[in-house]
């Protein structure tokens, strides 16, 4: 509250120009346009939720990462002294590998 955002007027003035060069090493002469940022997040986050569950003895989590899945992925492989029944254990692994 102590702060105002940042407005349009608070920046100092500048032209945009643009150099647009065709793309010799494919035929529609196209570039890409940025997505190349986007690409790695998916695998960092899913990275990132495998090594929080590994001293649960997770080692696989099939996407999308919902919280049903992980959940149901640290019933499947919770040691095999719990309550949980093997047919329970069975198909929560089912679920999380996608089938």
């Amino acid at each position: 509250m102590d702060y105002a955002l940042p407005r349009a007027d608070d920046l100092l003035s500048y032209d945009l120009g643009f150099n647009a060069t065709r793309c010799t090493t494919n035929p529609l002469g196209v570039k890409g346009c940025g997505e190349a940022g986007a690409v790695a997040a998916f695998p960092a986050v899913t990275n990132a939720i495998l090594d929080a569950m590994a001293p649960f003895g997770v080692t696989n989590l099939a996407g999308p990462a919902t919280p049903e899945r992980i959940w149901r992925a640290l019933m499947a492989y919770q040691d095999t002294s719990g309550s949980r029944s093997r047919a329970y254990r069975s198909q929560a692994r089912r679920t999380i590998n996608g089938q």
